[in-house]
């Protein structure tokens, strides 16, 4: 069985080697080691800090926890980050990603997150890509075995949506209006 979350938020963490010198807070359910004292969990938080890239990611994890394989929910909310890290891609396990609240713009980053096979629940409310539009279509089509994104549940409406409306070959081909002049 694995346990609570190793907790690093609000450490004004700027870079992921920091975490490596800090003590993870304490929760309600106590954070259990293994014999070389490492922590056995599947969580790691990371949100409410000052972070702009995961540089370190993989020491610090591999630091912190004892399956970093296992690794299967991170909370890098309120962050500064601006894009998705090629390093989140490679947590295979990896099952919840939150991402709210930080400094990503471009909407095309999502489609890094599909070779996330596990992946299902997902948030980026609160970035900068918010501006451009029907994001919500575009994530669930970029990443169809979502179950909830922002917290919200994927409607079997919005898949139909999703499938109709971003499918590759929709992209920048004329409306109807256009064709009949």
């Amino acid at each position: 069985m694995y346990g609570a979350p190793v907790d690093l938020s609000f450490k004004c963490l700027s870079s992921m080697t920091d975490a490596l010198t800090e003590e993870p807070n304490q929760g309600l359910r106590p954070l259990k080691r293994n014999a070389e004292k490492k922590f056995c969990s599947r969580s790691l938080r990371l949100n409410n800090n000052i972070i702009t890239d995961l540089s370190g990611f993989n020491d610090t994890v591999s630091a912190f926890l004892s399956e970093p394989s296992q690794l299967a929910w991170v909370d890098l909310s309120f962050n500064d980050i601006s894009h998705i890290d090629p390093v989140l891609v490679e947590l295979k396990e990896l099952r919840v990603l939150y991402l709210h609240g930080n400094s990503i713009c471009n909407l095309s980053e999502v489609d890094k997150l599909g070779a996330l096979p596990f992946l299902h629940t997902l948030t980026l409310h609160g970035n900068t890509m918010e501006n451009e539009g029907s994001n919500r279509g575009y994530v669930i089509a970029a990443l169809p075995h979502l179950k909830k994104l922002d917290f919200s549940a994927v409607t079997r409406q919005e898949r139909i949506m999703a499938q109709v409306w971003h499918r590759p070959g929709n992209l920048g081909k004329n409306t109807r209006k256009n064709q009949d002049n």
